[in-house]
C-alpha cells in the first residue's frame, strides 16, 4: 500500500493511526523491558519464590476485559445511531476502569499486609518488580481514562458518527491495548515464577 497515496483527509488518518502505533510499540517494547528484568532477577537468591498474587488483581482483570467489552458495544451503538445505548455503555466503562484502578490499590493494601513493600527492610525485589510493573500499568491507564473522558465528551457533543469515527478508533485502540497490557502482565505473574 502506497502511503503517499489517497485524499488529504485519508493521509491525516493514516498518519494519526501510524503515531498511535508508534507510541504502543514504544510503550510494549517498556513493559518488555521491565518483564525482561524481572525473568534475569529471579535467579537472585533474595527472590520470593512463595510468593502469591492477591485476588484482587484476578477481579480487576475481570473488570479490565469487561471494560473492553462495553468500549467495543459502545462502537457498535454509535453505528446503529443508538446515541442513548452508546452513553450509557461508555459511562459504564469509565466506571469499570475507576473500578479497577480500587482493585488495583486494594490489591496493594493486600501485598503491604502480608509485610511486603516496596522500598525498605520488609521489601524484596520480587514485590518491588511487582510495584513498578503494576505502578506503571497504572500511569497508562489513566491515560486511558483521560482518552476515555475525551471520547465521552466527544460523543456527547456528538462528533462520532458512521464514517466521522477516527478519534473513537484511536481512543478504542489505545483503551484495548492497555487492557490486554494488563491480561499479558496478570498472565505473567501468575505464571512465570
Amino acid at each position: 500500500m502506497d502511503l503517499t497515496q489517497g485524499s488529504d483527509k485519508k493521509k491525516h488518518e493514516r498518519a494519526k493511526k501510524m503515531m498511535l502505533w508508534f507510541g504502543i510499540v514504544s510503550m510494549a517494547m517498556t513493559f518488555a523491558g521491565l518483564t525482561s528484568a524481572y525473568v534475569v532477577s529471579k535467579s537472585r537468591p533474595d527472590w520470593l519464590n512463595d510468593f502469591e498474587l492477591p485476588l484482587a488483581f484476578l477481579w480487576s482483570t475481570i473488570v479490565i476485559i469487561a471494560s473492553s467489552v462495553t468500549l467495543w458495544l459502545s462502537k457498535r451503538m454509535i453505528l446503529n445511531g443508538n446515541r442513548k445505548n452508546a452513553s450509557a455503555l461508555m459511562i459504564g466503562t469509565l466506571i469499570l476502569s475507576i473500578l479497577f484502578i480500587v482493585f488495583q490499590f486494594y490489591g496493594f493494601s493486600e501485598i503491604l499486609s502480608q509485610g511486603y513493600w516496596f522500598t525498605g527492610a520488609e521489601s524484596s525485589v520480587t514485590t518491588s518488580f511487582i510495584y513498578i510493573l503494576v505502578c506503571v500499568h497504572l500511569a497508562h491507564l489513566i491515560a486511558g481514562i483521560i482518552v476515555l473522558l475525551v471520547l465521552i465528551y466527544n460523543h456527547f457533543k456528538q462528533r462520532y458518527k458512521p464514517g466521522q469515527m477516527l478519534g473513537f478508533e484511536l481512543g478504542e485502540t489505545f483503551w484495548h491495548f492497555v487492557d490486554v497490557l494488563w491480561i499479558f502482565l496478570i498472565l505473567f505473574f501468575y505464571f512465570y515464577r
